[in-house]
C-alpha cells in the first residue's frame, strides 16, 4: 500500500534541517562543510561565533555549495541560532556529562522524518481567539543540528541543548572526524532516509525500502516520540524559558541553592526534552509556575 506523507518531496522535508557549526576556526571548514551539505541536498547553514569570518577560502572549499555560504546566517550566539528550532541534535564523539539519548545517523534520521510529518500534520485554526497564539504553527517544522569546533567539539553546555546526541560509528581508537567529514556523513545518512522515506508506490523497491525501516525500527534505542499533535511543539527558547522558570520555582520553594544549582538547570532541561510540549501544555505550566512564583508566601 502507499505510504502518504505530509512533506511530499525530499527538498520539502530537507528544508526544514538547518546545520548549526559553532564557534569554527578556520573558513576553509565552513565551505567544505557547505559543499557537503549542498551535495546531500540540505541549503540552510547557519554559523555561530566564528572565530574568523566566511572569505575567499571558504567559497575555493565550498565548489558547488556557494549559494549556501551567501545565504549562511551568521548569528551571535547558540541561544540565538536555536531559539526557534522544536527539535535540536548534536554531534558528539564520546558520552558527557549528562548525556542526552545518544543515536546513530540512521536513527536520527528517522526521528526526524517522523518528528517532520507528526507537526506538518497540524493544521493551526484561523478564528481571532487562536489568532495570536498559533502563531508558531504556521510555520514548518525547524530541526537543527549542531556541530562543534574543530579542536574540541561542543562544550557539556552547548551538548545540553540538545534533545538527542549523534555518533557516528568510527575507530575506537580514534572516533574524531573533521567537522566537514561529520557534516557530510550525518547529512548522507539524513539524505538516503529522505529517499526511502519520500517513497509513495507500492514496488520490489519500496517493498525493500519498507523492510529497510522496519529494520531501523527494531534498532532504535528505548524511546517515544509523540505521534499526535494538535498544537505545534515548543521551540528551544520556550524549553530554556521553562528550565529557567522551574528552576526559580525550586529555589524559591527551598529545594534549591541559587549559588550551588550543579546540574539542576541540565536536569530540568533533558525532562522538557523527554516530555515533548505542545504549545498548549507550555502556557498551562508557565501560568502555573507564574502563579506559584507569584504567591509565594511574604517573609515577616
Amino acid at each position: 500500500m502507499p505510504i502518504n506523507h505530509p512533506a511530499t518531496s525530499v527538498d520539502d522535508y530537507l528544508s526544514c534541517i538547518q546545520v548549526v557549526m559553532v564557534n569554527t576556526t578556520l573558513p576553509a571548514n565552513i565551505g567544505s562543510a557547505a559543499r557537503a551539505m549542498h551535495t546531500m541536498g540540505l541549503s540552510r547553514l547557519t554559523v555561530v561565533d566564528p572565530k574568523r569570518p566566511i572569505d575567499e577560502t571558504s567559497v575555493s572549499h565550498a565548489a558547488g555549495g556557494h549559494e549556501l555560504l551567501s545565504a549562511a546566517v551568521i548569528a551571535p550566539t547558540l541561544e540565538s541560532a536555536i531559539a526557534d528550532c522544536q527539535l535540536v541534535f548534536a554531534a558528539s564523539s564520546r558520552s558527557r556529562h549528562m548525556p542526552r539519548p545518544v543515536v546513530t545517523p540512521t536513527q536520527a534520521a528517522k526521528i526526524i522524518f517522523d518528528f517532520i510529518d507528526s507537526q506538518s500534520i497540524y493544521q493551526p485554526q484561523t478564528t481571532a481567539e487562536t489568532a495570536q497564539d498559533n502563531t508558531a504553527g504556521s510555520r514548518k517544522p525547524n530541526i537543527a543540528i549542531l556541530f562543534g569546533r574543530e579542536d574540541r567539539g561542543l562544550t557539556n553546555e552547548e551538548l545540553a541543548y540538545a534533545d538527542y546526541h549523534i555518533q557516528i560509528d568510527a575507530n575506537p581508537a580514534y572516533p574524531v572526524l573533521n567537522v566537514a567529514s561529520a557534516v557530510q556523513v550525518i547529512a548522507s545518512f539524513v539524505f538516503a532516509y529522505a529517499q526511502t522515506h519520500t517513497q509513495t508506490t507500492t514496488s520490489p523497491e519500496a517493498d525493500a525500502d519498507a523492510d529497510s525501516d522496519e529494520a531501523v525500527a527494531r534498532s532504535m534505542i528505548d524511546m517515544t516520540l509523540r505521534q499526535q499533535w494538535d498544537e505545534p511543539a515548543i521551540t528551544q527558547q520556550q524549553q530554556q524559558q521553562l528550565t529557567e522558570c522551574m528552576t526559580a520555582l525550586m529555589v524559591q520553594q527551598g529545594l534549591a541553592d541559587s549559588s550551588h544549582l550543579k546540574s539542576l538547570p541540565a536536569r530540568l532541561s533533558r525532562l522538557g526534552s523527554r516530555l515533548q510540549l505542545d504549545q498548549k501544555e507550555y502556557q498551562l505550566l508557565s501560568a502555573l509556575i507564574a502563579k506559584l512564583l507569584k504567591d509565594r508566601p511574604q517573609s515577616s
